[in-house]
């Protein structure tokens, strides 16, 4: 078929050319790269990239197709796909739809045919930027200006949480109940936690203490989700309201959101962590994981002098804070995704160490 040519234009004027699928409308969005060799389809549906435009780094894209089954959330909500190759006919028995069919189905713009290396590099060298996907005939100083006006929103967990309360597993001789505090969930973390005899209720971002102490849970984990954690103030009440009451559990925001109602800071790395090769190692044991990633943000280490919290868990290729706890007040977090999807499954065993506190 005939593709339409189309270009990446990034804030400093720069522009790569290439040819649209997906979704052919204009898009803005913060442009952030991802080292992951497969996933794609987990990674468009994860709501962490609310807003988001992903260059994958690995170049054969779409080559498996779209499995019904690994979809991270009903809702994709990424902005924009950039990849070096993408394969319309792809070859899988679990195959039931093209990528490109998905990402017109949610408005998700996309580029091949661009050297996905250099803009890597460029991520890279000079850090996260706003980029746009446009026509190919658009002025691109014109373009530049719009994005150097533009403005990253805030608040995004808003966007990406649910908005009413559900029960995602509900066993008829329940243990008790697990309030899950859904900033931008991913379904997997879902799918770890269920079948282990507990009830799990999803609530929006913004529930209360007393709402959530209403339910009666014997604990509660805090989510992954998009944007800065200092905008999601009404979670971060939450949880000093809850610590020391409740076992707390938090991956990726949700360990950010813990630290920042412990009175730590955070700060926006310059380029973010994000693939399924991050090597961590638990402090306590000298183990080493490699883990998924996925987030822009990352803890102060001196800002959590004073907290009561510990670290516990270190990234080995920068040395960021990937892992805090505190017996005191029954709570633990990590900044990874021990449930993968994509990604290796070293650290599932942080779901068993969540439900022996229980």
């Amino acid at each position: 078929m005939e593709r339409i040519r189309r270009k990446l234009v990034l804030e400093d004027g720069s522009a790569y050319c290439g040819y649209g699928f997906g979704s052919m409308r204009d898009k803005f969005a913060e442009l952030v790269f991802n080292t992951s060799m497969t996933g794609y389809q987990e990674i468009i549906s994860d709501l962490s990239y609310t807003g988001q435009a992903v260059v994958m780094t690995y170049p054969l894209i779409g080559n498996y197709g779209i499995c019904g089954g690994d979809f991270e959330s009903d809702t994709p909500r990424i902005s924009g796909l950039i990849v070096s190759e993408y394969c319309d006919t792809p070859s899988n028995f679990r195959c039931e739809q093209k990528l490109e069919d998905v990402m017109k189905e949610y408005d998700v713009a996309g580029i091949f045919g661009v050297d996905t290396r250099q803009i890597t590099r460029r991520i890279r060298d000079r850090g996260s930027c706003v980029a746009a996907l446009v026509g190919e005939q658009a002025d691109t100083e014109s373009v530049a200006g719009k994005i150097r006006s533009m403005k990253l929103p805030t608040d995004q967990a808003a966007n990406a949480s649910t908005k009413r309360i559900y029960d995602y597993s509900s066993p008829q001789e329940s243990k008790g109940t697990i309030v899950v505090i859904d900033c931008g969930i991913k379904k997997n973390i879902l799918r770890m936690m269920s079948g282990r005899g507990y009830k799990l209720t999803v609530v929006p971002y913004n529930t209360g203490a007393a709402d959530i102490m209403s339910l009666s849970p014997s604990g509660v984990f805090i989510s992954n989700g998009p944007g800065n954690p200092e905008d999601c103030g009404a979670v971060i009440q939450t949880i000093k309201e809850l610590k020391g009451r409740i076992p707390i559990f938090g991956i990726c925001l949700g360990h950010q959101i813990i630290c920042l109602a412990c009175g730590a800071k955070t700060y926006k790395l310059k380029f973010g962590h994000r693939g399924g090769n991050h090597p961590v190692k638990e402090l306590a044991t000298g183990k080493i994981e490699i883990t998924s990633q996925n987030h822009s943000y990352a803890v102060v280490p001196e800002s959590l002098a004073g907290t009561g919290l510990e670290i516990t868990h270190i990234n080995l290729l920068d040395n960021t804070v990937e892992g805090v706890s505190s017996g005191r007040d029954r709570l633990f977090s990590v900044q990874y995704h021990p449930e993968s999807a994509p990604g290796p499954c070293d650290s599932a065993y942080l779901f068993d160490r969540f439900f022996e506190m229980l």
